[in-house]
């Protein structure tokens, strides 16, 4: 049996589209599987009348520019993907209700972040400096595990490298502690846990602390015509490098040999062999498309042992009136009911925490001229759609989380968006599982939490995934889900198998 191609990728989303720009440009030939017509998976776009709306993305960390330059950015030059990057310079602006309740706008730049808190804390802003200064240690402990190849020498660890096994086993709460960073403080930092996925007080030191820095040192980041723009970048390096994709071309099977190793797929009813296959797609649907003889007992109980992660409820809102006209001069608000991110958390299904995003405030045209666009977004949990939940109510339900939430928001913001919708669409839980095909609908992937975080994801991934000839990335892989987190992943599949296949390994 020959093989058709050197690597094929299943999966257009964002970590198949840089593994595959990265194969294709280093001379492998190169075969791109995407289910639907387009690329990006949720890096995508779509219209309503004459509104362009973004439907996923709020903001791209790690990115930095021309002039700073970071891993996003570094990342896309690489593969030679040309962005047209816009940048927010505020973090967020964050509204917390109730009795010890707060309205706190925090500016990027560690010292414009640090000035901002001394002013609502006084005192805190060097302690919560000292936990950005915290990066510059863990980076150093990084590239010393992976000049050692993942086996590090434990005694250097202890003597040289303490403070990042500190932050590494221990939660952004428990860091922040330990370097006496007042409360309130914490709470309005830890407002980024949603990006993550799961609550400061469960969630890594070090994975928190790497998305923090992102944001803070380098500015989040948006593409001038919405995360579609980053997908046909990617795209048009691995269709100019030699690469094919095809899309309407959704992959119902993985093939493998008496070894059980994984050959190739089967998509549209035809076989299509490669020395290597990199999925994008999560190991659940993987291993049921997939032979039982060939998965290990280990990569089956660790599929069935990880809970999934959190989904959302978006409400997308095409207005009549300029961001100005409504009230609104701010790119991102988030509006919490508690300050507390466990809270936060275990109410999100009663509609406790939602963010509210405006991207005319940072990419001015982005809609027609004299109006804006709001991007309402809801997390909850993967499978938590009403149970008894009738097709024939879905349309209701969907109208009365959209009649709740805007109400909320006019009356919290103290706006008027209701007499303004010119256009609106509702997404859900269903809605994402309809087109991401992710177990109840999940846009994060597998959840991140104490037992499965990201260095144990890492330190375990060559026996977590034991298939041979099969490697995965994306968002439900070992750094956990977010643009940023899938690239790399990406960019990290295709140099392995770069590596593998023309290194001679």
């Amino acid at each position: 049996m020959e093989n058709n191609y050197d690597v094929i990728v299943v999966g257009a989303g964002n970590g198949g589209l840089t593994a595959a720009a990265t194969t294709a440009k280093a001379g492998l030939r190169t075969l791109l599987l995407e289910k639907h017509n387009i690329p990006g998976g949720c890096a995508s776009s779509f219209r309503r009348g004459r509104f362009e709306f973004e439907p996923s993305l709020h903001e791209l960390c790690s990115v930095g520019s021309k002039e700073n330059p970071y891993e996003i950015y570094n990342l896309f030059e690489e593969l030679g993907a040309k962005v047209d990057w816009h940048y927010e310079h505020n973090l967020f602006r964050v509204i917390a209700k109730g009795k010890n309740g707060y309205d706190v706008t925090l500016k990027g730049s560690v010292d414009g972040l640090c000035n901002c808190l001394d002013e609502i804390e006084p005192g805190s802003g060097p302690k919560v400096k000292a936990f950005l200064n915290l990066k510059s240690k863990v980076d150093s402990a990084i590239n010393y595990i992976y000049a050692k190849k993942g086996h590090p020498n434990k005694l250097v660890m202890i003597l040289k490298h303490a403070d990042f096994m500190r932050v590494a086993s221990h939660s952004a709460e428990e860091v922040m502690t330990a370097l006496e960073i007042p409360q309130k403080i914490q709470n309005i930092l830890n407002t980024y846990w949603c990006y993550l996925g799961i609550p400061t007080d469960e969630l890594s030191g070090m994975h928190f602390l790497n998305l923090l820095y992102g944001y803070v040192k380098f500015g989040a980041a948006m593409p001038h015509y919405r995360s579609h723009e980053l997908s046909l970048s990617i795209a048009d390096v691995i269709t100019k490098n030699g690469g094919e994709i095809r899309y309407n071309s959704k992959v119902t099977e993985f093939l493998y040999n008496e070894e059980g190793r994984c050959i190739g797929v089967i998509a549209n009813g035809q076989k299509l062999y490669a020395k290597e296959i990199i999925s994008n797609i999560i190991p659940h649907n993987v291993y049921n498309m997939s032979s039982e003889h060939v998965v290990s007992e280990r990569s089956l109980k660790l599929a069935n042992a990880r809970g999934m992660g959190m989904s959302f409820v978006t409400m997308y809102i095409g207005l009549d009136c300029t961001p100005q006209e409504l009230g609104i001069s701010d790119y991102t608000i988030f509006i919490q009911d508690d300050p507390t991110p466990r809270r936060q958390y275990e109410t999100m299904n009663d509609g406790g925490f939602y963010i509210v995003n405006c991207l005319n405030n940072v990419v001015k045209d982005s809609s027609p001229e004299g109006s804006c666009t709001l991007f309402v977004t809801i997390p909850m949990h993967a499978d938590n759609l009403p149970a008894d939940l009738q097709p024939c109510d879905y349309k209701k339900y969907k109208n009365n989380i959209a009649e709740k939430f805007i109400t909320d928001m006019e009356k919290t913001l103290g706006i008027s968006v209701s007499e303004h919708i010119e256009e609106i669409s509702i997404a859900t839980p269903a809605t994402f599982a309809r087109y991401l095909d992710t177990p109840g609908g999940t846009a994060y992937g597998y959840s991140l939490n104490r037992w499965d975080n990201l260095m144990s994801r890492i330190s375990a991934e060559k026996d977590d995934f034991q298939i041979q000839g099969l490697t995965f990335c994306g968002g439900h892989h070992t750094r956990g889900d977010g643009f940023s987190s899938a690239y790399n992943t990406g960019s990290a599949a295709g140099k392995k198998i770069v590596n593998k296949l023309k290194g001679g390994m």
